[in-house]
């Protein structure tokens, strides 16, 4: 039996990294907001609740399947990364402000979907030129 030597294709990589990548800058902008300081230590301790819940989105939504639809992975993966990070925080002794949680959700969801939503557009623009 031939076997594919990549596990998964490109995009579903590079979304789940572009992913994983706005949660951290999501964690390090609230630090640098709130003058804690840019380790990575300190970014890591934010970021990991948000991460752990994208990450159950993923699964979820089962995002590998379209990696870079705003619907239905982009959302789940948006919701959950809100909900299980807030739910996580919660649950290791920190705080969820209602003032904190409608901020991840305008930036998280700014970041999560903004770049499925323009991948959309440019894939549209795109089709509508070929023609």
């Amino acid at each position: 039996m031939v076997s594919d030597s990549r596990a998964f294709p490109v995009p579903v990589i590079a979304a789940a990294v572009l992913d994983a990548a706005l949660v951290l800058l999501f964690a390090a902008i609230g630090r640098d907001t709130h003058q804690r300081g840019e380790s990575l230590a300190g970014v890591l301790e934010t970021a990991w609740p948000f991460l752990a819940g994208a990450a159950a989105g993923w699964l979820v939504a089962r995002a590998w399947r379209a990696p870079l639809a705003a619907w239905p992975a982009g959302v789940v993966v948006w919701i959950a990364a809100v909900a299980g990070g807030m739910l996580l925080r919660l649950a290791s002794g920190h705080t969820a402000a209602p003032a904190f949680v409608i901020v991840a959700l305008i930036t998280l969801a700014v970041f999560l979907l903004g770049y499925r939503l323009l991948w959309a557009l440019a894939l549209r623009l795109r089709s509508s030129t070929k023609r």
